[in-house]
């Protein structure tokens, strides 16, 4: 089995993306990544009556958004060779908690709280990663607050949890041992400058999916540009 070059935190213009599902295909397909996720923003009605529909995926074209990642999906892998998971970041007030959900087969209500909204990420068979739990220097946004407050409750109900996001680190996560993956929060080609997963399985949905959750052979990586090999690693002498 190769080590697989992943990202599984992509936003594009469904949400507050810069650019479209197909730039971003081209994108990471052209650059040699094997697995990425796009997780389009959906918020909690709290915030879209608040006046930010603008950068949510709307419950009543969520099926328009999976149709248009499972068609990009298909092309990724005729063109490069990369797997393409359709995801959603469920987002409760803002700040509340961020909770990725990959490979998603049907809407999920960021309004649920936390514990029936992995139960229902889990019964889709996708997986869930708890976002940027802790504050980003990159941004100096705040963390999503709830999750961390209340992560001995919530450790190993989450697949994993996010060690880096963009260029930050969070030390906690791996001091506490839970699963782990480092994902670029993308929302600009520059983001593609940032930490991202290693791992080390077979190159289908499945085996990704139960490489997170198992978090056995796992790695991350600060990519800083360049062209990949396609075994997942960077090409001799990238800068």
């Amino acid at each position: 089995m190769d080590w697989l070059f992943c990202d599984f935190h992509i936003h594009t213009t469904w949400s507050d993306g810069a650019l479209s599902v197909a730039e971003v295909v081209e994108l990471y397909g052209r650059t040699g990544f094997d697995v990425i996720a796009i997780t389009d923003h959906v918020l909690d009605s709290g915030s879209l009556a608040a006046g930010e529909p603008h950068w949510s995926v709307p419950e009543e074209r969520f099926g328009e958004y999976l149709h248009e990642l499972w068609e990009a999906a298909r092309l990724a892998w005729e063109r490069w060779h990369m797997l393409l998971l359709p995801g959603m970041e469920l987002t409760n007030n803002t700040s509340r908690y961020h909770i990725l959900a990959l490979d998603v087969k049907e809407f999920i209500s960021p309004d649920l709280e936390v514990e029936p909204m992995l139960c229902e990420i889990r019964r889709q068979g996708a997986v869930s990663v708890a976002c940027h739990p802790f504050v980003r220097n990159h941004s100096g946004e705040s963390p999503s607050e709830h999750l961390w407050q209340h992560h001995e409750r919530y450790a190993s109900m989450f697949d994993a949890w996010e060690v880096a996001n963009r260029d930050d680190l969070f030390n906690v996560v791996g001091l506490k041992k839970f699963n782990y993956i480092a994902n670029s929060d993308f929302h600009e080609e520059k983001h593609l400058r940032s930490w991202k997963t290693l791992l080390r399985c077979d190159g289908n949905a499945e085996a990704v999916k139960q490489a997170i959750r198992t978090n056995a052979a796992v790695s991350l990586f600060l990519y800083r540009g360049g062209p990949l090999r396609g075994d997942g690693f960077p090409s001799p002498g990238m800068p």
